[in-house]
């Protein structure tokens, strides 16, 4: 048998990651507690380092390599510049708040390269194998972060609670795609659509399959009833890490969600639209009355996720419209739209709690933001528009992914599945304007003055104005989601 050499230009991103975090895991060995700093420099340079190949590999085809295994496109393309983005972003609001808790570790960067290493690997899949490779070595990742303050029991007990969960999940994923491979005799991604759409599979087997992929596409995704690990973790783990679990990964769930239903499993479309317009229901519902009761803030904003993830899916729901190749488009493009949006505001609304906290505090609570229009008038602004977005009004990027999200939806002709939406929506403003209320009309409890590195002011205060400024522009992010979608679907 002879080997045939894979062609390695369109992983380049991939490799040059995966060198430097070796070469940053040596230099960690030598290097002085004072000297530390060099690791997290190396770090953001090496994210820029990736964007600038992906950037320069991109060749607006689709590129297949490693047998098939890989896949190169704009959409991945685009995803991976998202994903060192909002990495470097979570690194910039996190320097801080790890130095004071002497968690500001050669690890926590390995960990975090490793993690995005995952991500990309995972967007770029068109292969079971790849996939799941991806994906464990983002989980592990994200497993041991969440570990990362080895003196907390509360963290350890998140990270546990994770990993166990994580695993089963993962299992289920696998045995999935194991059925899904026993149905049509092959693992590519593409190979397993067309064996569906010829009539060579066996039908029995690949429901089965669907179900449990599916399944482990939920857990994930962090939707009902899949979503137990999220309120945990996200209070449990450092805030910096709950930041990081909240932001990148959920474009990677994406691509993988996009990748295997609807590139590998359109066929089937009928069956896994029914079972995905179950947990979007049920996840907008659940999450969003369970956040009323939350008197954390980390705690809230993790049912708020869940409830978003929801929004999310509706929109690739939506894309099962037969025979209109166009307004399936549509209906991806508001779906990935939502994932950027919603990233974008997670990413302002961790960094805001990360802002607040301090050596030996953590502003994780509803009543730590009472009264912080009195200590800073600038940031309070700051998070009523990061709150105004979650919350869907208008104008701001939030309400804008909401609507093209609902209006693919109207458009499939489930209104009621619209009203439904709307309806939790407007239960789900309570809990995003309360926080307005407390900084705005509430007297301070805590008057400390709001100390943080010049980079992290800047920073979070473009954050919150993008939020602003994407939702009086919406068209920029959604044109080149569209784009992306168009030239590799």
């Amino acid at each position: 048998m002879n080997f045939l050499m894979p062609d390695f230009y369109p992983a380049a991103a991939e490799i040059f990651l995966l060198a430097m975090a070796c070469v940053i895991l040596l230099l960690d060995l030598v290097l002085t507690q004072k000297q530390r700093w060099i690791i997290g420099l190396l770090t953001q340079a090496t994210l820029v380092g990736c964007a600038v190949i992906t950037i320069m590999t991109a060749s607006g085809q689709v590129v297949l390599t490693f047998s098939n295994m890989f896949v190169d496109d704009l959409f991945a393309d685009f995803l991976k510049l998202l994903v060192y983005f909002s990495v470097s972003v979570m690194l910039v609001y996190s320097r801080g708040y790890l130095a004071l808790r002497g968690l500001d570790k050669g690890e926590f960067y390995l960990l975090v390269l490793f993690a995005t290493l995952g991500m990309m690997v995972m967007i770029s899949a068109s292969h079971f194998l790849t996939i799941y490779l991806g994906l464990e070595l983002l989980s592990l990742s994200l497993y041991a972060l969440v570990a990362l303050d080895r003196d907390s029991a509360r963290a350890t007990e998140a990270a546990m609670k994770y990993f166990v969960l994580g695993a089963m999940a993962s299992g289920l994923l696998l045995y999935g795609m194991s059925m899904l491979y026993g149905a049509t005799g092959t693992l590519e991604i593409g190979g397993v659509a067309q064996a569906i759409y010829h009539g060579v599979a066996n039908k029995t087997v690949l429901v089965f399959g669907l179900v449990f992929v599916v399944s482990g596409l939920a857990f994930k995704l962090g939707v009902v009833p899949f979503h137990m690990w999220i309120p945990d973790v996200y209070q449990g783990a450092p805030t910096a890490v709950t930041l990081f679990i909240g932001s990148a990964p959920k474009l990677a769930a994406f691509a993988m969600t996009l990748r295997l239903l609807v590139y590998g499993l359109f066929e089937l479309a009928e069956q896994w639209q029914l079972m995905l317009m179950m947990l979007a229901v049920l996840s907008i519902a659940l999450g969003n009355l369970a956040a009323i009761a939350q008197s954390n803030l980390k705690r809230m904003l993790a049912y708020s996720t869940i409830s978003h993830m929801g929004y999310m899916l509706l929109g690739l729901i939506s894309g099962v419209a037969a025979g209109d190749r166009h307004f399936a488009l549509n209906a991806y493009s508001s779906a990935m739209y939502y994932t950027v949006s919603y990233v974008m505001m997670s990413l302002g609304a961790f960094g805001m709690i990360l802002l607040l906290s301090r050596a030996g505090f953590e502003a994780e609570n509803l009543d730590d933001f009472k009264g912080l229009n009195q200590r800073s008038p600038w940031f309070a602004a700051m998070m009523g528009m990061l709150m105004f977005s979650m919350a869907g009004v208008p104008f701001f990027v939030g309400f804008f992914a909401k609507f093209s999200v609902l209006l693919a939806v109207v458009d499939t002709g489930q209104v009621w599945l619209a009203v439904v939406a709307v309806f939790f929506s407007l239960i789900g403003a309570f809990y995003y304007l309360r926080v307005v209320k407390l900084m705005y009309f509430d007297q301070a409890i805590d008057t400390a003055p709001i100390k943080a590195n010049l980079d992290m002011r800047l920073l979070l205060s473009a954050n919150g104005l993008a939020v602003a400024l994407f939702g009086i522009f919406p068209q920029a992010i959604m044109s080149l989601c569209t784009f992306t979608l168009l030239r590799s679907l």
